[in-house]
């Protein structure tokens, strides 16, 4: 016997036929899954290198109205998406004030609540690609049992014992096994290698997001003691004038 992959799925039962369907079905699932995550989290960190580059000069100076338009130019960038919300809450509760929530506290929870929906988005699929990983073997070795049941029955319906009676059907069950492992292993890796990789951009979303806290609080603050002096200032103008 010739190892004719060809042959050998000819040769198969309808429900070994079937099982090995599955398995490419899952196959092809977990290629298009790993291509789709590495393209967009490739598309993503350059767009947010990009948008990173060009912040700079307008975090330096604090322009927000700067940062908010230059977020929306990047949809592609996690970075700038968070940026994004973050100060469109921050400027929204500064113009109008909820009770006793400042705004940096404001912008915090929005910040907190936009890195929860990131995530999410950046784990999209990987469940899909999990579940390939973790069951495949076990479908590979349920057509390697139905094979391997089949080729008793047709030594049981010959009469006719022996090696070479159940060699071929015990050959064309293992390969379902085979079959299985060889779409697990991939899987795997590939859901090891974007999970860590997923992780990573979540703790940079997390620390930048602090970052643009830290600025919001220092020039908040400022803001408001030089809203004070003003206002102190002005009451001493009033009495040195009275």
């Amino acid at each position: 016997m010739t190892f004719d992959l060809a042959h050998i799925f000819r040769s198969m039962s309808s429900v070994n036929k079937a099982i090995a369907m599955a398995l490419m079905v899952m196959a092809l699932t977990a290629v298009a899954v790993t291509v789709e995550r590495l393209v967009a989290l490739s598309r993503s960190a350059s767009a947010s290198r990009r948008f990173a580059k060009q912040a700079e000069p307008a975090m330096r100076n604090w322009n927000t109205q700067a940062l908010l338009a230059l977020a929306s130019n990047f949809r592609s960038s996690l970075l700038a998406r968070l940026f994004e919300q973050t100060l469109t809450r921050f400027e929204l509760a500064a113009s109008r004030p909820e009770g006793g929530m400042t705004p940096v506290e404001a912008a915090r929870n929005e910040a907190a609540r936009s890195t929860e929906a990131l995530g999410a988005e950046l784990r999209r699929g990987m469940g899909a690609l999990a579940t390939v990983g973790s069951i495949t073997p076990f479908v590979g070795l349920l057509g390697t049992v139905v094979g391997i049941i089949a080729a008793f029955q047709a030594i049981g319906a010959s009469g006719a014992g022996g090696l070479g009676t159940v060699s071929v059907g015990i050959a064309e069950a293992l390969i379902e096994t085979a079959l299985g492992l060889s779409v697990a292993i991939p899987s795997v890796m590939a859901f090891n290698y974007l999970s860590n990789r997923i992780s990573g951009i979540e703790s940079a979303l997390g620390r930048s997001a602090g970052q643009l806290l830290d600025e919001m609080e220092y020039h908040h603050g400022k803001r408001e003691e030089d809203e004070e002096a003003s206002r102190t200032s002005g009451v001493h103008e009033y009495s040195d004038a009275a």
